[in-house]
């Protein structure tokens, strides 16, 4: 049986929930019917766009667009501050709804879910008619509106659900793909952001027709691994599955909200790395090894983004963790300011279960002892063995990685340690990050 994936994504969800308390707290004029948005301060100007009502958008108004850009386009535009405990509590009464019509729900941000139809199909008339019938109750029985899009695989359903708003239902299959996606600008493609469409069109890749037609070799030349990703979901391939919330409970994960919001992709790698060694110190600690991983990015508007990735052979390394998640952070990274990050494992394996090993493990040894694939796996579950059983006696700063520490130059004849030394004394690595224990 081919897998039914919907994607139901709230339709303007900040300002449909707060057009609703809104009336429900005696106001007179629903936000949804008038130019208006959700985000910033009218009276300073300052702070961006969160949400926009339709009216709001045939002004040019945009999600992340500063406040005083909006005003200029609409000047007696509507600004209402965000309510993100009012939020919290309806995106957690939606899947609580959608939690009666299937267990198999991936929750991806405050107000878009993945349900996987496949094991319901044959309770209803056809995927369509039961997408209705979901997005109908949501509509009466929670009082906003969602948009469905369905197709056999994440990717396609995410792009549907793109399709015409609000509170509508749209399918896209493979064979679909040339008619109603391939016309579409490549800036609308999922994982496009605004640098890559301004280098594709400079290519002259300017429909996602065009991308899904590009030579891999030219983008993967001039994009690297983001190339390879564009042109698969240009092509609608995509084989994630769906994380429900009862597999994602049986995971490790671990994620920190941060100081200061980081913009270079360097620093997100170290802080990555970090988590890395948390939720692989963990894996080891309850023998287990992680077949799937995950990293989620919450940007500076508060606006989350994830992407998923299955390791080549389940483990529980931290080099294996980290190497993962800073390809997962590179693909999934538009160049916003990040507020936080995080790691998860999932479909979990006790440590002694037979695994099939991958290309790289089966390498000549000749080839491994010359370095073509860097360290050995042994090699690596050797390290942290020894970095766990020093930590464990010594405390977790008795051992730190040469990534962590601060450099500092001192003199040739001054005999103190350099602070590229891992036993250089005096540095500390950045404070741990919370664990968010799944």
């Amino acid at each position: 049986m081919k897998r039914i994936i919907f994607h139901i994504d709230v339709n303007s969800a900040y300002l449909s929930w707060s057009a609703q308390e809104k009336l429900k707290n005696g106001h007179m004029v629903d936000l949804r019917t008038i130019p208006s948005i959700i985000g910033g301060d009218q009276s300073t100007r300052h702070g961006i766009v969160l949400a926009k009502s339709i009216l709001a958008k045939k002004y040019g108004i945009y999600t992340s667009e500063p406040v005083a850009s909006a005003l200029r386009k609409c000047p007696d535009l509507f600004i209402e501050p965000p309510n993100h405990a009012l939020y919290a509590r309806r995106s957690q009464e939606l899947m609580e709804l959608l939690n009666t019509f299937s267990p198999d729900l991936e929750q991806v941000s405050i107000d878009e879910c993945y349900l996987d139809f496949t094991g319901l199909s044959h309770q209803y008339p056809s995927p369509l008619e039961a997408a209705h019938f979901f997005k109908d109750t949501i509509r009466e029985q929670l009082g906003f509106t969602v948009n469905i899009g369905i197709s056999n695989c994440k990717l396609l359903a995410k792009m549907a659900s793109d399709f015409e708003k609000p509170d509508k239902v749209h399918t896209l299959y493979p064979q679909e793909i040339p008619q109603k996606m391939w016309p579409l600008p490549v800036s609308q493609l999922f994982m496009v952001g605004h640098s890559s469409t301004r280098r594709l069109e400079q290519y002259g890749i300017r429909t996602v027709g065009d991308l899904a037609r590009a030579d891999l070799a030219f983008l993967t030349t001039h994009f690297k691994s983001h190339g390879q990703l564009m042109w698969e979901y240009a092509n609608g391939i995509d084989d994630s599955p769906v994380i429900s919330w009862q597999q994602e409970a049986k995971g490790i994960g671990n994620s920190t909200t941060l100081r200061e919001d980081v913009t270079d992709e360097a620093q997100a790698r170290k802080i990555l790395l970090s988590l890395s060694e948390s939720v692989s110190g963990r894996l080891r600690q309850s023998h287990q090894l992680a077949q799937t991983i995950t990293v989620e990015i919450k940007y500076a508007d508060f606006t989350r983004a994830s992407h998923q990735t299955q390791l080549l052979s389940p483990s529980n390394t931290t080099r294996a963790i980290h190497d993962t998640s800073c390809t997962l952070f590179s693909q999934l990274w538009d160049g916003r300011p990040v507020r936080l990050l995080g790691i998860r494992s999932s479909r979990l394996l006790p440590d002694d279960a037979p695994v099939q090993l991958n290309l790289f493990d089966l390498a000549p040894q000749s080839a491994k002892k010359e370095g073509l694939f860097g360290p050995s796996l042994d090699k690596l579950k050797k390290l942290d063995a020894a970095m766990d059983q020093i930590r464990s006696r010594y405390g977790h700063d008795a051992v730190v990685r040469g990534t962590f520490l601060k450099k500092t130059l001192t003199a040739p004849d001054s005999g103190r340690k350099s602070a590229a030394d891992p036993l250089a004394t005096g540095h500390h690595p950045p404070q741990s990050p919370a664990d968010n224990r799944e």
